[in-house]
């Protein structure tokens, strides 16, 4: 197998403005711990993993989604926002900031919030004047109309938008909103899976005994095992602590060792990271210019496609390099160095790449610098939005209400 090839403007340009199907990148991983040892899946509604049997070399082989398309692109993103924070790269980002009323979440950008530039978060929040909403701006207009056939504005506002998808379902035109299909696409999938069995249990240091003593709910908060310092019901009689006051309602006490047979982390055989790009994908979005047409116009749009796929393999290369910490006790490895293939006109073999995050940022960049002198818009300053006071009380009064059930609960 010949040596791969570096990935450069030039390079990446041809693929996107030819005839290319796509850039793919499959990196096969395993536990940290090893072959033998469990990862736990994320789980669903019920507590469920998302079991499927896959066709895989002409065999139906039980599988388990490890890392959704969803997650994938979230981490992608994050991956992309701390680049941009630390300076190593430019990237158009809106934050809302909550920080004035909420310290402890600061800012929610683009690149966090799950809808990104057409989240409710940033729809419900105000320009830096204070008075004016996001969407009635000229920023949060532009993108209102925007459509395959031109997504200049969302190109220069959110990019991300136009790789990760995006639908303005809850912006003025309601399910008629702008919509973009996702061009990037990555997902981790356990391959030959046994789901393992789930154990719990707890020995108390102090071996409290259940019958030890009867406790309450407290007056103000907290338990006792004085009837006189607890909270009364209706009656006047005092409010046992859960169902039946007994210490392990407080969490003391032993806890009986209990096994169930599923939900207890999976072993696989092998875990495989797939992620691709989507050349015709991009070739669909069209970026007017003012003034361009013609041939220049198409040069425009290649330019703007490119800068696109520069950002696409910057989000995936640089989310590779943060690791695959997915969860507790989801910890992979890469088994070797990932590598990308082009995968070009029908018939053909793909051409190997290789990227470093390094390598991958630089591109981001001279694809960036390309598509500015081109026409191209590319808001580097960011844009810092604040919250309304409707958002605000709505999370201050679901603090409230989750204090008070953390409250009664104890």
């Amino acid at each position: 197998m010949s040596e791969p090839q570096h990935l450069d403007l030039n390079s990446l340009h041809k693929a996107v403005a030819g005839d290319a199907a796509a850039f793919r990148c499959v990196t096969e991983l395993q536990p940290a711990g090893g072959q033998a040892d469990k990862v736990f899946p994320p789980t669903y509604a019920g507590g469920k993993y998302a079991l499927e049997e896959r066709n895989i070399g002409g065999q139906r082989v039980k599988c388990v989604i490890l890392d959704s398309v969803a997650s994938q692109a979230n981490r992608a993103e994050l991956a992309l926002l701390d680049a941009a924070r630390r300076a190593e790269i430019e990237l158009p980002v809106i934050d809302v900031d909550f920080t004035e009323h909420f310290p402890d979440i600061q800012k929610i950008s683009s690149l966090e919030a799950p809808h990104r530039i057409a989240d409710a978060i940033l729809r419900d929040s105000l320009m830096p004047d204070g008075k004016t909403r996001f969407r009635d701006a000229p920023d949060g207009k532009s993108f209102t109309d925007a459509t395959l056939a031109n997504a200049t504005s969302l190109f220069g506002i959110c990019p991300t938008a136009l790789v990760f998808g995006m639908w303005d379902s809850t912006g003025p035109k309601g399910g008629g909103g702008a919509k973009f299909p996702r061009v990037a696409v990555s997902e981790i999938v356990g391959i030959d899976v046994e789901v393992g069995c789930k154990t719990s249990s707890r020995i108390d240091p102090l071996q409290i005994q259940k019958d030890s003593g009867l406790i309450y709910e407290a007056q103000g908060g907290g338990w006792t095992l004085d009837p006189a310092k607890a909270g009364k019901d209706k009656s006047g009689k005092p409010v046992k602590l859960g169902k039946e006051g007994k210490p392990s309602e407080a969490n003391h006490g032993n806890i009986a060792p209990t096994l169930t047979e599923d939900g207890g982390g999976v072993t696989l055989t092998r875990a495989l990271q797939t992620t691709t790009l989507s050349l015709p994908g991009l070739r669909r979005l069209r970026f007017p210019v003012t003034g361009k047409s013609g041939l220049e116009q198409e040069k425009t749009n290649d330019a703007a496609r490119t800068a696109l796929a520069a950002l696409a393999l910057c989000g995936a290369v640089l989310a590779q390099g943060r690791g695959l910490d997915l969860r507790s006790r989801c910890l992979l490895v890469a088994t070797k160095v990932a590598q990308w293939e082009l995968l070009g006109a029908p018939g053909s073999a793909p051409t190997t790449f290789s990227l470093s995050g390094k390598e991958a940022v630089a591109l981001l960049k001279q694809a960036v610098a390309a598509a500015e002198a081109a026409g191209l818009p590319w808001k580097k300053e960011g844009l810092i939005l604040k919250p309304i006071a409707d958002v605000v009380a709505l999370v201050k009064k679901s603090r409230e209400l989750a204090a008070a059930s953390v409250s009664e609960g104890s």
